[in-house]
This record gives structure tokens, sequence and C-alpha cells, in this order.
């Protein structure tokens, strides 16, 4: 039988919105009538069901719980590797702004490696750049490149406009410190997971807006970018009945942009859907599972995208719900998921002569 270790729990719990996510399986439904598990590709049930279990005595987020849940995802982070190198840095807010924490993996002065500016998952409201550390150690390895990974601020400490503020300002830093990094400033990309990915994509518009940093590619993965998934609009079930929920989605979105989600009040520059012009952006990967919340969203920004004329590869995983490829990162199905994202990268950087 396969069993998640404490890591890929931990991976999960960033992806899933913490543990009270996972709680919801089991609530989902019952609600539903429907046990989720039969809607999940056979090869990841096992990690599922496990997860339920560990579950079953962990509080449903709220602004009250929303401390203890942020130390249970810390106590679950695995310890980074001893290799490749990484730092922790203050760098400087945008004006108006406090310094930004950023940690850089594998970076050497002057040697000129492609570079990622990664932003954490976990629903907007929690995780930590730190937590992920050991998986961007492994990325820099395959794919000998540099990571910026920003510990940008959470709501609802913060609204989406501090949050968005310390992940431009990380940008900028790195295209400016390039050389001093080892970094080619022609082959810098965007990516992030879930709440990650939403950021993610608010980055690549931003940068394609403000026009200083040019971007290779943005890699979205099951990326959150639309606030109206789950308050105006309501996926059937399966979609989203398993580890992150529209009730979840509502709570998130609410945080983020300080006021409700779906109403026409909401502000465009917040919310990667609600943007109208997504020409210019740069070549895009999107990975989804099929019964994750975000399918729909997904599937509906990258249709946006290639309308648009952005070169875009979209991965729609049958049976995988939201994180499965942290949790069950030792599936093939996993790892062929993992492996398409590498592959966008690889050709995002060479496809730059410099």
């Amino acid at each position: 039988m396969h069993r998640a270790t404490r890591r890929d729990i931990h991976r999960l719990l960033v992806a899933g919105f913490g543990a009270c996510a996972l709680r919801s399986v089991g609530l989902s439904a019952a609600t539903q009538g429907a046990d989720p598990l039969a809607f999940v590709l056979p090869e990841l049930r096992p990690f599922a069901r496990q997860l339920m279990q560990i579950a079953a005595s962990m509080p449903e987020m709220t602004n009250a719980t929303l401390g203890p849940n942020r130390q249970t995802m810390s106590h679950w982070a695995q310890a980074p590797l001893a290799a490749p190198d990484w730092t922790k840095r203050v760098v400087p807010g945008l004006a108006g702004n406090p310094p930004v924490t950023v940690y850089v993996v594998n970076s050497t002065p002057n040697a000129k490696r492609p570079a990622i500016l990664h932003t954490h998952g976990g629903g907007f409201v929690t995780g930590a750049a730190k937590d992920r550390l050991v998986d961007l150690q492994k990325l820099a390895l395959e794919l000998d490149c540099t990571i910026v990974t920003v510990d940008y601020r959470l709501a609802p400490e913060t609204t989406y406009r501090g949050s968005t503020n310390d992940t431009y300002a990380a940008l900028e830093w790195l295209h400016a410190e390039a050389a001093s990094l080892g970094v080619d400033p022609a082959k810098i990309a965007v990516m992030g997971e879930s709440a990650g990915g939403g950021h993610a994509a608010l980055l690549a518009l931003k940068a394609r807006d403000v026009g200083k940093v040019p971007l290779v590619a943005q890699i979205l993965v099951y990326p959150m970018l639309d606030d109206r998934t789950g308050s105006t609009t309501m996926p059937p079930p399966p979609i989203g009945s398993i580890l992150w929920t529209a009730t979840k989605n509502r709570f998130g979105w609410q945080s983020f942009l300080g006021q409700p989600p779906g109403t026409a009040q909401v502000p465009v520059a917040a919310v990667p859907a609600r943007h109208r012009n997504l020409a210019g952006l740069p070549p895009t990967f999107i990975g989804v599972g099929a019964i994750d919340l975000f399918v729909d969203e997904d599937i509906a920004y990258a249709r946006r995208l290639i309308a648009a004329g952005v070169p875009t590869q979209l991965e729609v995983v049958p049976g995988a719900f939201h994180g499965f490829d942290g949790v069950a990162a030792s599936t093939q199905v996993a790892k062929d998921f993992t492996a398409a994202k590498i592959t966008m990268l690889r050709r995002a950087f060479a496809s730059v002569i410099t």
C-alpha cells in the first residue's frame, strides 16, 4: 500500500490550504451522497484515503484557526537539502512598502544561469517560501538554474496590494541583480502552485504592463485564477470535492481581496481571470487535475491565452485532485505531470540565445 510521507503531507497542506481543507473531503462526500474517492484515479486513491484519515480531527478554517493552521504547516515542513546552497536575503520593497524576504537557491556569481521567480501556494493565507526549499533545490539541480522564492505577505493581514507588490519587487530585484546572482537576465520565468500560480499569473501581467523585466515563461500549476469560482460559479461534483473546496476558495479570496469575491466590485488588478487583455504574455504552461476545483477556470484561461496568440500548453490529468503531484509524487501520473512542467521550462530557457 502506498503511504504518504511527512514531506508528502506537508506538500499537500501547502497546495490544499492546510489540514482543514483535508477535513472537508469527508464533509463534501456526506453532503453530496457520493464517495469522492470513486472519482479519483486508482493510482492516487491510497494517498487521498490516508490523508482523509489524518484530517479527521483537524478544525475548519476560519480567521480564528488561521494561526494554528499556519503552525501545523510549518511543523510538517522538511528541512532543506545540503545542496545546492540556498541563502535568505532581504531585498528592497516597492516605494511605500516594507522590505521583502526571499530565498535564493543555487546562485553562483557570474554563472549566467536561467532563473525562476517562484511564488508558493497556500490559498493566499498560509504557506511560507522556506517550506518549499527541498522541492526547489531539486528543480534547480534538474535544470541547472537559480530559483528565487518569495516570502510575500499573507492575507488577511494584507490584501492583494501588499502581496503583489512583494512579488513584483522580488522580480525586479532578481533582474537588477542578475550578474551578482549568476543569472541570465534574458532567461527568467515565473512559476507558482495553487495560490502561488495565481500570484505568478498576476506577476506576468504586471511584468508585461511595466515592461522592465522580460519573461520567457509562466508556469502555472493548478493556479487559483478566478474569484468567481465557488461564489457566483459552482462547478458540479465531483469537481472541487477533494482538498480544495468552494468554501475554502471563498475564504481565500475574501481574505486576499479584502471584500466578498464574485461581485462586480472586485478589482480587476487582483484577479488574473478578470483581465481582459492577455496578449503579450510569455509562453505558458497550465497543469491541473480533472476533479480539481480550478479545472474549469484554468481551462478557460488557457483558451483565452491561445485566442490572444500566447503559446500555451494545457495539461488536464484525469482523476487528479488539487495538489496530487505533491502528496503522490512517487506515482507515475505525478512524475509525468512534473516532467511536462520541466520540459516546458527547458524549452523556454533554450528559446533565448544570449
